[in-house]
């Protein structure tokens, strides 16, 4: 009989509606807070921004709630740091004469994710924007000094990859994982770019520069923005390149060696190869060593799938990160060993050696 409740009752679209209505309105109160005052705190919401609000009942009993907001976002006063920062530190630099050497340093400072936070009560291990500005100055540092036996031609510098924790106001991913964080997004901006720009500014000293930035699923949009403020930055500087373009997967040649650049959340490991032969024919046609550098994943085990395998023509592997477990990831026992990576690449025999600097 249940089966056929709702046709014996034949309801009419208004009393549907109001029913709907019924079940909708109510909100639990939680220690004299609403479940949506709840939300908009923990989203620095206020009240007086706030148009209009939908919300309805997951199967779960979870409350879910769409909210729109004023534009009222004064974005001249939110980069004026930005602006002021570019304008005054007036970014030419001098000539620098380099000397000819025979191999690729690749500095590869993987899912920096600034803004995270965790607390070592909690997880064991202190995380916040300092730290992570701390750890890949150190990092950088530390594969230079690794890489001091080798005659540097030229340095592959990868940003991107999960730079920043958060991609919007509400402290969120691109797709709305919300995210415990230290400090605001703009200031996550603001460190990101600094950060990049001293790190480039070091490399340069050493040889000429190509950054290659990378698509990734924590700050989708504003990693892609970050890129490109800092090839505005370097405008003025020849010997230095920056492809900020939205590619998911990047390419780049380097005497005999292919390497090739992808987040990590894309594209199956196994598919990559052929992908790469697929889309760059000539370069995969004019090289003999080829390399796929993965992120993403933070460390070198993974139970359901490999970090790193050899194919037929190309070696794929997913690099370590210098961020600590958040308190979900640590929750979950997603404690990896952190580090900065790098390698070495000889112009006519493809990698020669690896560089990690532990934390």
């Amino acid at each position: 009989m249940a089966k056929n409740y709702g046709k014996r009752l034949r309801l009419s679209k208004d009393e549907e509606e109001l029913i709907y209505q019924h079940r909708a309105a109510p909100l639990e109160n939680i220690n004299g807070n609403t479940a949506l005052d709840l939300h908009i705190k923990e989203r620095g919401i206020g009240k007086d921004d706030i148009v209009s609000v939908k919300h309805w009942q997951a199967a779960n009993g979870e409350y879910r709630f769409s909210i729109v907001t004023k534009d009222n976002i004064d974005t001249s006063q939110i980069f004026k740091s930005v602006q002021t920062l570019i304008s005054d530190y007036a970014p030419t630099y001098p000539k620098i004469n380099y000397s000819k050497g025979e191999h690729l340093l690749v500095v590869n400072p993987a899912d920096i994710h600034i803004g995270k936070y965790a607390n070592e009560r909690e997880t064991g291990d202190k995380y916040n924007s300092d730290i992570a500005v701390q750890r890949v100055m150190e990092g950088v540092l530390g594969l230079i000094d690794k890489a001091k036996g080798f005659n540097i031609d030229r340095i592959l510098f990868c940003i991107g990859n999960d730079v920043m924790h958060i991609d919007n106001v509400y402290g969120s991913t691109t797709k709305g994982t919300f995210q415990d964080t230290d400090g605001k997004w703009w200031e996550h901006y603001e460190i990101a770019l600094k950060l990049y720009v001293r790190c480039i500014e070091i490399l340069r000293e050493i040889a000429p520069i190509d950054v290659v930035h990378s698509m990734s699923n924590h700050d989708y949009q504003s990693g892609f923005h970050l890129a490109h403020s800092l090839k505005a930055w370097f405008r003025n500087c020849p010997e230095i390149t920056i492809d900020a373009g939205v590619s998911h997967r990047k390419y780049y040649k380097y005497g005999n060696t292919l390497i090739g650049l992808e987040h990590g959340d894309g594209a199956k490991m196994a598919n990559l190869p052929l992908l790469m032969a697929q889309e760059q024919p000539k370069l995969w046609a004019d090289t003999k060593y080829r390399y796929w550098y993965l992120h993403h994943l933070h460390h070198k085990v993974k139970h359901k799938w490999l970090d790193a395998k050899d194919y037929i023509g190309v070696s794929v592997e997913y690099l370590r990160s210098p961020s600590s477990s958040d308190s979900w990831h640590s929750r979950k026992g997603f404690c990896s060993q952190k580090a900065v990576e790098g390698f070495v690449h000889e112009k006519k025999s493809g990698q020669v050696a690896r560089l990690v600097h532990y934390f």
